[in-house]
């Protein structure tokens, strides 16, 4: 966005490739992206493409998932196929007869508050409250303040008698680094995005949302450096310091020195703060982070199948039916037991090239602890030792619980990822694999800011600031860190004309 406006802009990317979580695996034919898989809250991505000049449309494949995702119960003999619409009113009408009204309810209920979070909180990055006295919040204020105040977990046991449906509703607290016990129930305007608007698959999976956002950059002059690594981010003396340098390592090695009137640092920010920058200067210190909730880590697993898996749809969820316990394990750091709750993605049900003919591509996901200590993945099963128990018990749950009895002697390829390479390859805070928790201490305001308290020019993107975790939420913080640059104040997105503006006006 800043290149387009006319900044001279210099990206330095320790990964080989764009997209950093949203990371990516080649091995004998298969593709696999090793982060995010699910393209939720497609006017985020469309709005950051028409800042470019261009369209999601132009620029990617999209493809509505005719099934949102299936879902796979401890207790229950088959799996039920979660639909938008009128398929997810049906679906819960047989999970609990007479709840299709109170679904309606529900959903109308998160979709105002997503629109209002769209408008009013995840394009601010607070650095002034006033723009929480705009009328419509204050009209809200006293649900907001109940939302805020009660969990997700129990606003949805008000309303819905079913442990099956308690589920459905509750999960997305997962992919908030959270629990449903510990998320506030504001954050019921998730289930808007997958039950209401549905879900999409970008054909390529993320690796091409993230190429083609990097050629993107490029059309518009960013210089793109990858396999380099930031270790030291200059500032002027005095009593106000601004940034003057980065320097850095480029990939032969070599020491290298970029001048800059601006920097935004988009990696995990008490990484960033720890390694590039002095203690004296560290706005988000190593004490302030110590009562921080890193969220979840995770065991990652990439498997490549020979012959087909019909069981699996696109999108797929385990869960048990003790949720209380599979969460306390992970808050608690104790060792997960053999059947948890995980994640399975099978992109190949619709991208065909993500895998040879006549094979699958899986990605498997298993929340756990955010303890680096259990180690690092590695290929065929060569990992740390607490990396592939995990692994194998994520198989031979999915075997067991999808009817897929020979799916171990069917993988002809395997890739784990530990909670110890997120720490190693990201530098992310205790090894999390998301990002700070969305608890109520940490969303919104309350979460780390976008602006160095002690550095004039610096300013933060990324999971762990405002507004949060996901691939829209971090490309909405790089939004308010170049409306930082621009000296753009005004709360909201940015104006979808700005690319066309004369560059001269950007004066930088």
């Amino acid at each position: 966005m800043l290149a387009a406006r006319g900044c001279k802009v210099t990206l330095i990317e320790q990964q080989p490739h764009p997209g950093g979580r949203s990371g990516r695996l080649e091995r004998d034919g298969f593709r696999f992206d090793t982060g995010p898989s699910w393209y939720l809250m497609p006017e985020v991505f469309e709005h950051w493409f028409k800042l470019m000049g261009t369209s999601a449309s132009e620029q990617l494949e999209l493809r509505e998932l005719s099934t949102g995702y299936r879902t796979f119960f401890q207790d229950r003999e088959e799996p039920v196929d979660v639909g938008t619409g009128a398929a997810a009113s049906g679906l819960f009408e047989a999970l609990e007869p007479g709840s299709g009204p109170a679904l309606e309810r529900y959903l109308r209920t998160a979709k105002e508050g997503y629109e209002l979070a769209l408008e009013h909180f995840l394009y601010d990055d607070f650095s002034s409250l006033t723009s929480l006295l705009h009328p419509r919040i204050l009209r809200r204020s006293p649900q907001l303040a109940q939302l805020l105040a009660s969990s997700l977990e129990s606003h949805v046991a008000r309303r819905f008698s079913s442990n099956e449906i308690r589920q459905l509703l509750g999960y997305p607290a997962v992919f908030l680094g959270s629990s449903p016990s510990r998320t506030p129930a504001l954050y019921q305007l998730m289930s808007h995005l997958d039950l209401t608007d549905g879900v999409k698959y970008p054909m390529g999976g993320f690796a091409a949302v993230a190429d083609a956002m990097a050629e993107l950059a490029r059309k518009h002059g960013a210089a793109i450096h990858f396999s380099a690594t930031a270790t030291d981010i200059e500032t002027s003396a005095g009593k106000n310091p601004r940034v003057s340098a980065v320097r850095w390592i480029d990939a032969h090695g070599r020491q290298q020195r970029t001048p800059a009137t601006q920097v935004v640092a988009a990696a995990d920010v008490r990484h960033l703060e720890g390694h590039l920058l002095p203690e004296t200067l560290q706005t988000h210190t190593a004490k302030s982070f110590q009562r921080k909730d890193p969220g979840p880590s995770a065991v990652l697993l990439c498997l490549g199948i020979s012959g087909k898996l019909p069981q699996l749809e696109h999108h797929n969820l385990l869960f048990t039916t003790d949720w209380k316990e599979n969460f306390s394990r992970i808050r608690q750091g104790r060792m997960l037991e053999a059947e948890t709750s995980i994640y399975v993605c099978k992109p190949s049900a619709t991208d065909p090239s993500v895998a040879p003919e006549g094979c699958e591509n899986l990605f498997i996901l298993v929340p756990a602890p955010a303890v680096p200590e259990w180690g690092i993945g590695a290929a065929d099963g060569a990992g740390d030792a607490a990396v592939e128990a995990v692994a194998d018990a994520a198989i031979d749950q999915l075997a067991a619980w999808a009817g897929i009895k020979d799916l171990r002697e069917r993988i002809v390829v395997r890739q784990s990822i530990g909670p110890g390479d997120f720490l190693q390859q990201y530098g992310a805070f205790k090894g999390g694999a998301l990002g700070l928790a969305h608890t109520l201490g940490q969303s919104a305001m309350l979460r780390p800011g976008n602006r160095s308290a002690k550095v004039g020019g610096l300013h933060y993107a990324g999971s762990t600031v405002r507004p949060g975790i996901g691939v829209p939420m971090c490309l909405i913080s790089g939004e308010l860190a170049a409306k930082a640059v621009l000296g753009i104040k005004a709360a909201g997105p940015m104006d979808e004309n700005f690319a066309a503006t004369v560059r001269q006006e950007a004066g930088a």
